[in-house]
């Protein structure tokens, strides 16, 4: 359950982080993932991190009063007072869909990595087999333009010709299998992760999948918009069709097929609202059951051909998904399943071919999708991909330069100090009754923390990495990814294991692993510096922390126990209190327009905004406790402490959306825009008001009755 929406999706859809493919992760429990040694230049660790964080809004440690629009009154509109002068004076790029002070870190990060790589590609004598010879040789890959024109289709041409070679349905499925060991999305995906009710053991996962599209409602939406979407998309096909070598006629007909079969597996594809369940999506079965369920598949020899011959169970997320496609196996012919895979293979690494896909690829998922205006540079997403798929390579580099432990050990303070709040939160919840937060208190006392970096690097000995073409490079990084992780079905769970890289701007909570992750990339101004007074740092990191702890506690997440486990622990009467107060949140969500006709939904955003509310409310209690025997802050620039608090909570979601995008969030992902994650929790805290004498007339103050609280 990351903290973030935007940053996360350029990794969801192949065009949209500049047309380098990204592989998604097939673990549930991940919703994305950005994933010492010779060669490592030691530099001055204080001039290193300046220079790697947004230092232009906080190099004096203080409040960047630019930020500010003090055209508008805090009471009426605090997103626009906290952030409107930030966003006036940082247009969106026209390589961006969207841009924030989230995006701006990114972006820094991503500079620090690029000079990190172009120094490991120019050591062309490193030492064969390390992590520094294989950072270098596949950033230097990506970036030889010259050698990926040179090689054209060639690294797809085995593939294309096994597609091409398939007779009846055993070869069918033999190809899914083999196309999804390379990260293809064929069909549905297939991978490990832990036991939802045994949090201890990784077991196998069906999930579904197989579509081009962002998510099955963009299908069966019947508005204008969707139409001319889904025309757009099927004329993206069509020209990737066509640079494969197919006539008009013939490419115009395979697009045909290929929507035809995203459609129908679309219309038996679970909603994102109830992906967010976990109960809905646990089913887990033996190979008779799944048998029983798809009896025209041959899982065995699917398990066998993908390296997962003696997994004797596995969970399938969506049953009803799968009949589907049994039901497909027999009525749809081969010929048309050889269209769509062929049409899936280009799409997934469209990223690593020749300009003219890459250009293409972004037309579509970049400028139609999300609005952004031109691609990414090429040392950019080459820097991007280097990180997606040899990111614990490349993270020891980062970690060296970027990232001094004082930064790391004054975090864990605040975590402390936030588990004390939220702790003392539970010990006095008038709604909670003593059986219930006995067992919420035992699942905050087992929480887990991850900060920075992880103790134990990955080994990527197993993968081999050279100057070949980069589409080389690519697909062997995807299949070493993909048989690393089915590898580790049947084992006991590696609780040290990260999913994100040490440069993300981002933070994650695993219910399964009950733990909160903060890679080193977001512990970084404006998020967090030490150097910054407390007030600064708990109103903006502390709300991160905050809400990455009370995601164990919102409405998917309170589903597991203190052991990671898909258990109830709440009395009847508890859960009834619980969900009614979720809907409260969610009913206030639903209210906000992204614009004309289109609202936000609060069901889908539920867990997300229960996070945020109860991630600041628990902030700023833990700030108050970090005051006790000290005397009360002075104002600092005309602003009370408090009010600083509630200033840097904004600061972290100044952020301006290109419609296209607002858009395409609003109708698939669980987190709302950042503008509403300002106004919904301030709007319910008392102490906001209070901080800024708002009256109980004004925009920011909702009145008593229509207040939402949990923690």
């Amino acid at each position: 359950m990351p903290r973030f929406s935007v940053i996360l999706l350029g990794f969801a859809f192949a065009g949209y982080a500049g047309g380098v493919a990204a592989q998604t992760k097939d673990s549930q429990r991940a919703t994305a993932s950005r994933s010492g040694g010779a060669g490592c230049v030691e530099i001055d660790v204080q001039a290193a991190t300046s220079s790697a964080s947004a230092a232009d809004d906080s190099a004096n440690h203080g409040y960047n009063l630019s930020n500010l629009d003090r055209s508008v009154a805090p009471c009426d509109d605090f997103f626009q007072f906290a952030d409107g002068g930030w966003i006036k004076s940082n247009p969106i790029p026209s390589t961006h869909p969207s841009w924030g002070v989230g995006d701006k870190l990114q972006q820094n990060n991503i500079e620090a990595l690029r000079q990190i790589l172009e120094d490991a590609a120019k050591e062309k004598g490193a030492a064969a087999g390390s992590n520094w010879q294989k950072i270098g040789d596949y950033y230097a890959s990506c970036m030889d333009e010259a050698q990926v024109e040179a090689a054209g289709l060639k690294p797809l041409d085995a593939e294309f010709k096994r597609i091409a070679e398939i007779k009846n349905r055993a070869g069918l499925e033999a190809e899914i299998a083999r196309l999804q060991q390379y990260g293809v999305n064929a069909v549905f995906r297939f991978g490990a992760d832990s036991d939802a009710k045994d949090s201890n053991q990784i077991i196998g996962q069906a999930y579904q999948g197989g579509l081009g599209l962002p998510e099955s409602e963009y299908y069966l939406r019947d508005d204008e918009k969707s139409q001319q979407l889904r025309a757009a998309y099927v004329a993206h096909v069509t020209k990737m069709f066509q640079l494969l070598g197919d006539d008009d006629a013939r490419a115009a007909k395979e697009a045909k097929t290929v929507m035809d079969r995203e459609t129908s597996l679309a219309k038996s594809s679970m909603k994102p609202v109830d992906l967010r369940d976990p109960d809905k999506t646990y089913h887990k079965m033996t190979i008779a059951e799944v048998h029983q369920l798809m009896p025209h598949f041959a899982w065995k020899n699917f398990l066998r051909d993908v390296g997962a011959s003696g997994v004797s169970s596995f969970n399938v997320g969506q049953p009803e998904f799968f009949k589907h496609v049994d039901l497909e196996l027999t009525s749809v012919s081969i010929a048309d399943w050889q269209t769509y895979l062929r049409w899936h293979l280009v799409h997934a690494v469209a990223g690593t071919l020749p300009a003219k896909f890459v250009s293409e690829n972004f037309d579509f998922y970049g400028r139609t999708l999300t609005g952004s205006e031109e691609i990414l540079p090429r040392w950019q997403r080459c820097v991007e991909s280097t990180d997606n798929q040899l990111g614990e390579a490349l993270g020891p580099y980062y970690v060296k330069r970027y990232f001094p432990p004082e930064a790391k050990a004054k975090a864990l303070i605040m975590v402390q100090n936030l588990v004390a709040a939220l702790r003392a939160d539970l010990s006095a919840l008038d709604w909670m009754s003593p059986a219930t937060r006995q067992k919420a208190i035992e699942k905050l006392d087992t929480l887990s923390f991850k900060i920075g970096y992880p103790d134990k690097w990955r080994d990527y000995s197993k993968y081999e990495v050279s100057r070949v073409p980069y589409a080389n490079n690519y697909l062997e990084g995807s299949a070493f990814e993909f048989n690393r992780n089915l590898a580790k079905i049947g084992k006991p769970v590696d609780r040290a294991e990260w999913d994100m890289t040490p440069p993300t701007v981002n933070a994650e909570n695993g219910s399964s692993w009950n733990e909160i992750v903060f890679p080193a990339g977001i512990l970084q101004p404006p998020f967090f510096d030490p150097n910054r007074d407390d007030a600064l740092n708990y109103g903006d990191m502390g709300g991160v922390i905050g809400h990455e702890m009370t995601h164990s506690f919102d409405n998917a997440g309170a589903k597991y126990d203190a052991h990671g486990n898909l258990k109830n622990w709440w009395t009847p009467e508890d859960l009834k209190n619980f969900q009614d107060r979720g809907k409260c949140i969610a009913k206030q969500f639903d209210a906000f327009e992204v614009e004309p006709g289109l609202h936000e939904n609060g069901e889908l955003e539920e867990g997300e905004s229960i996070a945020d509310l109860g991630g600041l409310v628990i902030a700023y209690a833990a700030y108050h406790k970090s005051l006790e025997g000290k005397p009360e802050p002075a104002p600092i620039d005309g602003f009370t402490a408090d009010q600083r608090f509630f200033l840097a909570y904004a600061e972290g979601w100044a952020t301006q959306f290109r419609p296209e995008l607002a858009r395409l969030l609003a109708n698939t992902n669980e987190h709302p825009l950042d503008k509403f994650r300002t106004l919904g929790p301030l709007s319910n805290m008392p102490e906001f008001a209070k901080a800024f004498q708002c009256s109980a007339k004004t925009p920011m103050v909702r009145a008593e009755a229509e207040r939402c609280r949990i923690w």
